[in-house]
């Protein structure tokens, strides 16, 4: 069995501080620039119209200039940014793991390329069911229950 280098926790770190000090750079050059990424990871606050979002590909290319560039911040894991979206020019800040960002551009030119995936927390919303059963869980709100039936 051989193993997948790019995938391995190793190449993972060094892609993220790689990612992480070429934004870092860029932005101390004041250099614009462009990131393609994966969306599903993404965040938006607050979320994007269900009609914005679905006109995203699987990987979407955010160009950072003006007051986007401006707005950009980073850390050792994320990368966030505020946007305009649609016609309508839906303001909303944008969050990426850094390990989503698959390029890098200035220009025209990929500065970083990453083959590394991005296996983070997926956003998964708690069920009704789940949430009853929790609340059940406590013998002291089985009572209130049971108030309310009565």
């Amino acid at each position: 069995m051989t193993i997948n280098l790019f995938q391995t926790p190793e190449y993972k770190k060094l892609m993220q501080e790689h990612i992480f000090k070429t934004i870092e750079y860029l932005f101390q050059k004041n250099q614009e620039f462009a990131v393609a990424c994966e969306i599903k990871h993404i965040s938006f606050t607050p979320e994007l119209p269900q009609s914005i979002h679905d006109s995203f590909d699987e990987t979407v290319l955010f160009i950072l200039s003006g007051y986007t560039f401006e707005s950009a911040n980073i850390d050792k894991d994320y990368f966030s940014f505020e946007a305009g979206f649609g016609d309508e020019n839906f303001g909303s800040t944008v969050t990426i793991p850094l390990l989503c960002i698959k390029q890098v551009f200035v220009g025209d030119h990929p500065i970083v390329f990453n083959l590394a995936k991005y296996e983070g927390e997926k956003k998964e919303s708690v069920s009704n069911k789940s949430s009853m059963e929790a609340l059940l869980n406590n013998p002291e709100n089985k009572k209130l229950l049971k108030k309310k039936k009565s």
